[in-house]
């Protein structure tokens, strides 16, 4: 397998082409009256923006990228704060039956993106009173 594809509704492309060529920076390889491509080659993802009159809020539960260390989550932590974004973050949580690094942002249309490193599995989903996979 060469990429993972994900295709995306928006309501407003290019509100959504300026948030989505920050988060992976990167500009789309393709762009269209109601459509846009990202090719990222690390980690092979062809994802697609595809315009909708209406989109109700995340879809899906999340979008996120795992990262090899809590260095490259608070590198991309800080790139995206300089890009204008509202990071919200969680350290040393308990997440997913996994203790993580991570943190969020949110698209115009209401998709959540998390950035993440695992330190070591858990045997529970999360610890109580801490928000896990959610906005």
């Amino acid at each position: 397998m060469k990429y993972v594809h994900v295709g995306i509704n928006v309501t407003d492309l290019e509100r959504s082409i300026d948030f989505y060529q920050k988060v992976f920076g990167m500009k789309a390889v393709k762009t269209k009256a109601d459509y846009a491509k990202f090719l990222l080659e690390e980690p092979g993802l062809n994802f697609t923006l595809n315009v909708k009159g209406e989109v109700l809020g995340n879809q899906v539960n999340h979008f996120g990228f795992q990262v090899n260390n809590v260095e490259e989550v608070l590198t991309h932590k800080e790139r995206l704060e300089k890009e204008g974004f509202f990071a919200r973050e969680e350290m040393d949580t308990t997440c997913c039956y996994a203790v993580q690094d991570k943190f969020w942002v949110t698209d115009p249309d209401g998709n959540e993106w998390e950035f993440f490193y695992t330190k070591e599995d858990s045997d529970t989903e999360q610890v109580d009173g801490e928000i896990c996979c959610v906005g």
